[in-house]
């Protein structure tokens, strides 16, 4: 096991400041309340239940201790990335206004055409 793992696991216990998961290794880590999903939790009773089956991320891992910092938030957060959007402009020609520069006197020129004819 190292950090960035994903893994999976049960949750075996819930207090006011985290819920403690034990991972199909063997071990137990836990999730700190600020890390089951972005935002405010107002009650982590209401969010989460023992024996829920749940896929978390290693945060940290302290081979002294054995302790494990794991993650439900960082996974959440990965799904809800918005897919890279389509520009209509090339980023890779760097032109910038140019284009516009080099076609503005043919712009005015038909401009001045058009108010003249109006008249």
């Amino acid at each position: 096991m190292k950090i960035g793992d994903k893994l999976k696991g049960t949750i075996t216990g819930i207090k006011p400041y985290g819920a403690f998961v034990q991972l199909d290794n063997g071990t137990i880590g836990l999730v700190h309340i600020s890390e089951i999903k972005p935002g405010f939790i107002d009650n982590i009773f209401k969010s989460l239940s023992i024996g829920q089956e749940v896929t978390v991320q290693v945060l940290d891992l302290d081979e002294f201790t054995q302790k494990v910092s794991l993650s439900m938030r960082t996974l959440e957060e990965e799904r809800q990335q918005m897919p890279r959007r389509h520009r209509f402009s090339n980023n890779r020609h760097c032109t910038g206004f140019k284009p516009l520069n080099d076609q503005m006197p043919q712009w005015i020129a038909e401009s001045l055409q058009v108010l003249k004819n109006q008249d």
